[in-house]
């Protein structure tokens, strides 16, 4: 890989309630927020498959201060909203259904059989959900949001405790319960 050709990736480390939280971004906007506690191999993994000319990761605190003020503010319920840029590396399938995501408002859940037919594709349930599990920015991009057809809490790159988490905080479950 050529260094001189490389996207630089800045990165920084959140600390939240239900753990630390590797964040990144590119110049264009914020790329990628990974699992709680994950390893930083989550990190340079989304990396190599965003960035397959090569990125130079590099840790900088000060640079990432703005988007690692808004999740924490976020994560400690002092803000129902997240004015963040994005850098979005998908398929324009993964895109509309990610952009799908950031219209459920704050407190609500839906289905992935209610995003397939919002996306106008309601027999690509799967590929929905696949497009979901592929979702690189947690919480910015509300998958957290998206619950089975009976409500229960599913798949979340995150865990389902940070998934439960999410939902508890933005008063849409209670603890130890499903979805309202």
């Amino acid at each position: 890989m050529n260094q001189a050709n490389a996207v630089l990736v800045r990165w920084t480390r959140v600390d939240t309630e239900p753990g630390t939280l590797l964040i990144a971004a590119t110049a264009s906007g914020l790329g990628f927020i990974g699992s709680p506690n994950a390893p930083f191999e989550e990190l340079e993994r989304w990396a190599r498959r965003t960035f397959p000319g090569g990125s130079s990761l590099a840790n900088d605190d000060d640079a990432m201060a703005p988007y690692a003020n808004q999740i924490k503010a976020y994560m400690n319920g002092e803000s129902n909203a997240l004015a963040l840029t994005f850098d979005l590396a998908g398929t324009p399938f993964q895109r509309e259904v990610w952009q799908t995501l950031l219209e459920i408002p704050y407190g609500e859940t839906t289905t992935y059989s209610d995003i397939a037919h919002r996306i106008g594709r309601p027999a690509a349930v799967r590929a929905v959900g696949a497009a979901i599990g592929a979702n690189p920015v947690l919480i910015g991009i509300p998958c957290h949001r998206v619950v089975g057809k009976n409500g229960a809490l599913t798949g979340y790159r995150g865990g389902l405790a940070m998934k439960q988490h999410l939902l508890e905080l933005e008063g849409r479950v209670h603890a130890g319960q499903g979805v309202k």
